[in-house]
């Protein structure tokens, strides 16, 4: 007698860390699956421990994990959670990772120091993950850093879609707020069809070991200027950059950037610095507290939900990546 193959029934649960369980639902909420029910624990030592309620196995897993203060206990915890997942017989595992941890420690810069954002790789693929997402990587070579698929999406459309319908991108000036943002301020550029200017910072030579002074090349006076980056965390360089902007006469500044870390001291810059407004996404929670009246929260998590759908379908993740296309917002204050 022939055996008969069955065709094992593929099926998505989502799973969620401590560190911004709001965002994780909003996913859920679009993908049309709940968080499933995990049992999570941080004993009195600091050693976390995870037990999942209902049996994984055979699933599709997607692990969802923002990593916002204290980052090390945040990175720990997820990946306890994929360990668990791989020893569980989860199928397939999908770190999702909004927000890279140790993205900027992505080379060497001086001798004896360490890549850390390739260890963080490293460590999620020895944990068990299959595959890993991300938005908006500071350095897009991380993408290497992974041995298998990482999915690298890009908030820009959700970002430019919101400052299309609130500003009159026909006098407005895309500006980078130093030479290391030049390239996402071009697509800016481009996406929004407005002319690019730079921040360039030198030395004053009569001034020894005084703070640099900025220079801006390009047109923005008497215009809107938009400042843009991957990332704001204690808020000095897109501040003095705004500050620049005005002195060369521009007419209002708005900055607009993926990732709300918001170290201390962000906050004062930021409410001290003449911002006409702060559009940022929320791959990361705000820190407790954060009383930034001109701030303005867009949700990230359609564009989650899509590239979530696309990997479990088998689909075309890469279709997410055109910043031309333009996903669903869902903005929230």
């Amino acid at each position: 007698m022939t055996g008969i193959a069955i065709q094992p029934q593929k099926h998505l649960m989502l799973f969620s860390g401590r560190a911004h369980p709001h965002l994780a639902e909003e996913v859920a909420a679009l993908v049309g699956t709940p968080v499933s029910p995990c049992r999570l624990i941080s004993y009195a030592n600091s050693e976390i421990y995870i037990r999942y309620e209902e049996s994984v196995r055979g699933c599709d897993a997607f692990v969802i994990q923002s990593h916002p203060a204290p980052v090390n206990e945040w990175v720990m915890e997820q990946l306890i959670m994929v360990d668990a997942l791989k020893r569980a017989s989860a199928r397939r595992i999908t770190v999702v990772a909004p927000f890279y941890p140790y993205g900027r420690q992505d080379k060497k810069h001086l001798g004896r120091e360490p890549i850390s954002a390739r260890l963080i790789a490293d460590l999620f693929r020895t944990a068990g993950a299959d595959r890993v997402m991300s938005v908006d990587l500071h350095a897009s070579q991380i993408q290497g850093f992974f041995d298998g698929p990482l999915d690298h999406l890009t908030a820009l459309p959700v970002l430019a879609d919101y400052v299309e319908s609130h500003y009159d991108t026909a006098h407005m000036t895309v500006v980078s707020p130093d030479a290391g943002r030049v390239r996402l301020s071009d697509q800016w550029s481009e996406r929004l069809d407005a002319p690019l200017a730079i921040i360039h910072k030198r030395r004053d030579p009569e001034k020894a070991n005084q703070v640099e002074i900025a220079e801006v090349v390009g047109e923005v006076r008497g215009r809107t200027c938009l400042l843009v980056d991957d990332m704001i965390d204690t808020g000095g360089t897109m501040c003095q950059a705004a500050t620049a902007l005005l002195a060369h006469g521009a007419a209002a500044v708005v900055a607009a950037a993926t990732h709300p870390v918001l170290s201390e001291p962000a906050a004062q810059r930021i409410n001290a610095t003449d911002f006409q407004e702060v559009v940022v996404t929320n791959t990361l929670p705000l820190p407790l507290g954060t009383d930034i009246p001109k701030l303005t929260v867009l949700s990230i998590a359609p564009l989650l939900a899509r590239a979530i759908q696309e990997v479990f379908t088998d689909g075309s993740v890469t279709s997410l990546f055109d910043t031309q296309r333009r996903p669903a917002v869902l903005p929230h204050h």
